[in-house]
């Protein structure tokens, strides 16, 4: 990988990061293709912007905040992947730091699959 195009990755990743830790579900869905794919976690995948957005918003409005730091970050033809800690904020205030591995497919510079490997339970369990 070049030092250029690691850098762009980097930041594209970081632009992603701050809409999701934002909570802004219409800037996260311009990184997506219109008939993206997205799956979080072991939910069932959702198709496309639309619905994205809805799944997404959804998510958001279930917790107070959230924060991504990354660790590393790969890439291929057609693909980007990274790995890091998100730290939730939950509606209570408490906090929960969780370990992720997100695993992307590229097309024409955005992402056409979106793929986010997370034990999400910890963050709702009482």
């Amino acid at each position: 990988m070049s030092k250029g195009r690691s850098t762009g990755n980097r930041k594209f990743l970081d632009a992603l990061f701050d809409a999701i830790d934002s909570a802004d579900a219409a800037r996260f869905v311009e990184f997506l293709t219109e008939d993206a794919l997205f799956r979080f976690g072991s939910a069932p995948p959702v198709h496309g912007r639309k619905a994205i957005r809805e799944a997404v918003a959804g998510f958001f409005s279930s917790i107070a905040g959230s924060r991504h730091s990354l660790r590393h970050v790969w890439s291929g033809r057609g693909t980007l992947a990274c790995d890091g800690e998100v730290t939730y904020r939950r509606l209570d205030g408490s906090e929960i730091s969780l370990p992720f591995a997100d695993a992307f497919e590229i097309r024409d510079d955005l992402i056409s699959a979106y793929r986010i490997y997370i034990d999400i339970a910890p963050l709702y369990a009482k």
